[in-house]
């Protein structure tokens, strides 16, 4: 007996539905399926053999065939257990079709249990938009699957709960989450940029990156603070508004990494890869391409400790999506794209001793090989770099008796009203920060009196920016004169940018 149930899986970071049948006939038991399968989904033959008998139901006899259409796009993933269950127990009579308007969903562990599957955001709100009016969902899916509104998500632990729902023996009302308690108000992070004693223009630089999500390179001996300005930056960060965490919520979904962090992502990303990582762990890829670092770093920080330790590679694929905010992954099979709208914060130390330029500890690195350290970081690379700041060590006295500086919170005052200025400026044009102005957005917003484009024009002479420099200096005085309350860019606001440029000071700070 044919039967047809509807699945769904999921290609990046878009859904498409698919349909199982199953169908038998007599003759050796054994089960096929086909559809281009790939590992894990041939797989699902054993589980869901030992997942039926141990439900307390009978494994049927015949030749099973299971096509999973559309069958020219490979399928991958272990959703498919469920499915391929429920219709083997449905071609057999064990159960009524009752399939009908319902995506089914769910891996089986061998006694028959769910498990969770990654990729159901996407997937719900395809099938949302299909029409189609009810999702089956392992229970560990729940929360997440009813993030989307207008479908009931039916939670189930188990085949044969599973069975018994469809089979019309059992009521299972619509798993329903409250928002409120899902999406704190004020979350709580356990660090305050009040434990940092010092380095005050660091802080500030932080602030202006933080406001206009800017890119910052910190520079500093070991033991500097450099680390620890760069993970109290999330706590001076806007919250994520609803729209902003279901869109990376969709990305830790698909990549599978959604366990143990809720429902929803309501926090800002700070994913921190160490720098032996790869160029695609950075970007992503694969045979079937996965979201990289960038991308998990989406509308939050991707911090790059040590940064002149990655390799030169990995530090050059960076340049598009940050250029871009978002990242395309070619492969013979298909070409996919992520976005990468992230802030880039880097951290390294001025040589490979940590010591140059120090006043307390002597430097012991020769010329050359201070000089093949820093050409790791190519030009390129820089320009993108918005702010460059160097966190000199901290003076013992300081560190001692230095009271506290302000608080996370009163900082993050200052850049949610500096944002909300950047959020009704760049209203309805897909730009949110300052960062990501466009060229006519540039030019339309960037207006400055005389005496700030006099310096400007001198700190053009006296840098040598290339035009992708002068690009973001601009844009970082935009955000200066935002914090500052102004209409236009004023002298004083293109000045303090211009300090933030440091390795741009004719090439030679360093070398």
């Amino acid at each position: 007996m044919l039967v047809k149930l509807q699945s769904a899986a999921v290609i990046g970071l878009d859904a498409y539905l698919v349909e199982v049948e199953v169908d038998s006939f007599k003759g050796i038991p054994g089960q096929s399926i086909v559809g281009l399968p790939d590992a894990a989904v041939k797989e699902s033959r054993d589980r869901v053999r030992f997942a039926i008998k141990n439900s307390g139901f009978e494994y049927p006899p015949g030749n099973f065939t299971i096509n999973l259409a559309p069958a020219d796009v490979r399928k991958e993933g272990t959703m498919y257990d469920l499915p391929i269950a429920l219709g083997m127990l449905s071609s057999s009579l064990q159960i009524e079709d009752r399939f009908g308007g319902t995506i089914i969903l769910g891996e089986l562990s061998l006694n028959g249990e769910l498990r969770r599957v990654p990729g159901i955001l996407p997937m719900v709100m395809e099938s949302r938009g299909k029409k189609i009016k009810k999702v089956l969902v392992p229970s560990e899916n729940a929360d997440e699957a009813a993030l989307v509104s207008g479908i009931d998500i039916i939670a189930v632990d188990n085949l044969k709960e599973a069975a018994l729902y469809l089979n019309g023996e059992k009521e299972i009302s619509p798993h329903k989450i409250d928002l409120e308690k899902v999406f704190p108000k004020e979350p709580e992070f356990g660090i305050d940029f009040a434990d940092v004693k010092g380095q005050e223009q660091a802080k500030r630089a932080l602030e202006i990156a933080a406001a206009g999500s800017h890119n910052i390179l910190l520079v500093g001996p070991p033991g500097s603070g450099k680390t620890m300005l760069a993970r109290r930056l999330p706590t001076i960060l806007p919250q994520l508004s609803l729209e902003e965490a279901l869109e990376v919520t969709k990305l830790y979904s698909v990549s599978g990494l959604l366990a143990g962090k809720g429902a929803l992502v309501t926090s800002r990303p700070f994913r921190s890869p160490h720098h032996t990582t790869s160029d695609i762990g950075i970007v992503g890829g694969g045979r079937i391409p996965r979201p990289g670092e960038v991308s998990l770093a989406h509308l939050g920080i991707l911090f790059l400790d040590e940064f002149a330790e990655f390799d030169r590679q990995v530090l050059e694929v960076l340049r598009q999506p940050m250029e871009d905010g978002m990242v395309t992954i070619s492969r013979a099979a298909t070409s996919l794209t992520y976005p990468a709208e992230f802030m880039l914060v880097a951290a390294m130390n001025p040589c490979p001793c940590g010591n140059f330029g120090d006043p307390l500890k002597q430097c012991v690195c020769p010329p050359t090989r201070v000089q093949k350290y820093w050409q790791k970081l190519s030009g390129p690379l820089l320009d993108r770099i918005d702010l460059h700041i160097e966190v000199p060590r901290i003076k013992k006295d300081d560190l001692i008796n230095k009271p506290q500086g302000e608080s996370s919170k009163t900082i993050r005052e200052r850049i949610k009203t500096a944002r909300t200025i950047q959020e009704k400026r760049f209203k309805g044009s897909g730009v949110h920060s300052n960062a990501r102005m466009l060229p006519a957005q540039t030019k339309k917003f960037c207006q400055m009196d005389k005496e700030a484009e006099g310096i400007l024009k001198e700190a053009i002479l006296h840098l040598k920016l290339s035009g992708r420099a002068y690009d973001r200096l601009l844009k970082v005085s935009r955000t200066i004169a935002d914090l500052d309350g102004s209409e236009i860019i004023l002298a004083k606001h293109i000045a303090e940018a211009t300090q933030y440029r440091s390795l741009d000071k004719g090439g030679d700070l360093y070398v």
